[in-house]
Order: structure tokens, then C-alpha cells, then sequence
């Protein structure tokens, strides 16, 4: 697959070997030498020495810390393996105007947001950030390798926001979730009181009700009882009357 086009200027590609139908690789066909791992791939774990007494800063030395600053990319095209390396060519002015201008185009033709969180943006400015750290290497390779330092710690940077964010997210997520069940419950638990107050207040229905009822079922017997016990009264005046008016009648003829 052929690698997509990138901010970075890199040499023409090389053929580092064919396969035949079986997928073996073809007779004398071997990498050359110094060929480092492709773009993507981990860095080495050490990069070239860029002090040492009586040594001088030769292209082929150059050529290395732009090898483990900016790895080869390595494809596979057709059964043949092909290898593309950093340029090492020296930038100029035109190329650096020509620079700002590529990255104009792709964050257009790419459609790059302006503003927020944007993998499309954060990707160009990246090659261009890398192809800059090529420019001053060429130049310097102590200065190139001191902002592949900074450059690194940038990455890690934004990696660790990145894990920040979606562990705040994903937090987010469980508390939502969480809220919603929580919610849920309260729900059915307000459902439930409702009832249970629904059948409470016929419950206080009813034995209104029922108490109405003893209290009419009460005043009836009492008027009953006390219109008996009127009538009783009544009779016994009428009968202690009449008993007197006797009681008069036998006494008087003894008196005469």
C-alpha cells in the first residue's frame, strides 16, 4: 500500500526486494544496509552520538540521526518492497514559504476544523512540525535532536489529556448511567408511595364512612331511648296522679 501524501519531503522511493509468486523472496534481492525501521515502527532505543572527539558531521552521519529522528517508510507494492527515506537535502527559504503553503491546502483539502479537537489538524501540523525538525537538523543535529526532545514530550503530552479525557468521559458515562438508574428508581418508588397513598386515603374513605354510619346508628338509639324514656316519665306521672286522686278519694270520707 502506498503511503499517503505527506508535509514531510522525503527521497525517491527504492527497491529493497522482490517475491516471486510464492511470496519468497527473489535471488540478490536484499535491503541495503542501514536501512531503519518504517515510519510508525518504534524509534531505536538509542540515537546516534552527536559529540565525539575527532569525528566529523559527514552526510552519511547526517543522514543517520535523520534516519532515527524521521524512520524510512516501507510498502509493499506489486510483490516488490519499496523503501523511502528522509530527504537530506538542505531547505531554503522558498521551501520553508512552500511549506506554509502545502499545510494551508491540506487543512482545506482535508477539511481541518479551525477550532476544538480536530485528528485531521493535529496530524498536518505534526509533518509539518517534522519536516521543520528535518530543516534544523540538516543544520544542526545537536539543535534537531534537541526538538525531537520536545517534540516527544508533546506527543506525550496530548496522549496523557487524551487518556484524561476519555477516562473523564467514560467517568461521565457511568455517572449518566448511574443518574439514570438512580432516577428510574425513584420513579417506581414515587409510583409506589402514590399508590400506597391512594390506598390509604380510601382506607380514610371508608372509615369515614363507617364512623358516620355508627354515629347516625348512635344518635338514632339515643332519641329512641330518651323518647322511651319520656314516654316512661309520662306514664309514671300520669299513674302517681292517679294514685294520689285514689288516695285523696279514700281519706276524705273518714274525715267527715
Amino acid at each position: 500500500m502506498i503511503p499517503a501524501q505527506s508535509l514531510v519531503r522525503y527521497d525517491n522511493p527504492v527497491l529493497v526486494s522482490r517475491t516471486d509468486a510464492n511470496g519468497a523472496a527473489a535471488p540478490g534481492a536484499q535491503a541495503p544496509a542501514g536501512v531503519l525501521p518504517a515510519a510508525g515502527g518504534p524509534l531505536p532505543k538509542k540515537l546516534p552520538p552527536v559529540e565525539e572527539k575527532g569525528r566529523a558531521k559527514t552526510p552519511t552521519y547526517t543522514d543517520d540521526i535523520l534516519n532515527s529522528i524521521l524512520p524510512p517508510r516501507e510498502w509493499e507494492e506489486g510483490g516488490q518492497l519499496w523503501v523511502q527515506k528522509v530527504s537530506s537535502t538542505p531547505a531554503t527559504r522558498l521551501d520553508v514559504i512552500n511549506l506554509q503553503e502545502q499545510l494551508d491546502h491540506m487543512l482545506q483539502k482535508r477539511q481541518a476544523r479551525e477550532t476544538g479537537i480536530d485528528p485531521v489538524r493535529r496530524e498536518l501540523y505534526s509533518q509539518c512540525f517534522d519536516e521543520l525538525i528535518r530543516h534544523v537538523t540538516i543544520s544542526c543535529q545537536e539543535r534537531g535532536l534537541l526538538l525531537l526532545r520536545v517534540r516527544d514530550e508533546i506527543r506525550m503530552s496530548i496522549a496523557a489529556y487524551q487518556t484524561l479525557y476519555e477516562s473523564s468521559v467514560a467517568f461521565g458515562m457511568r455517572k449518566a448511567l448511574q443518574a439514570e438508574q438512580g432516577k428510574t428508581d425513584m420513579e417506581n418508588k414515587i409510583q409506589e408511595l402514590e399508590e400506597e397513598k391512594r390506598q390509604f386515603e380510601q382506607t380514610v374513605i371508608e372509615l369515614k364512612a363507617k364512623c358516620e354510619a355508627i354515629e347516625k346508628r348512635e344518635t338514632e338509639r339515643r332519641a329512641m331511648e330518651e323518647r322511651k324514656h319520656a314516654e316512661e316519665i309520662a306514664f309514671l306521672k300520669k299513674t302517681n296522679v292517679q294514685l294520689k286522686t285514689q288516695l285523696e278519694g279514700i281519706l276524705s270520707p273518714q274525715k267527715k
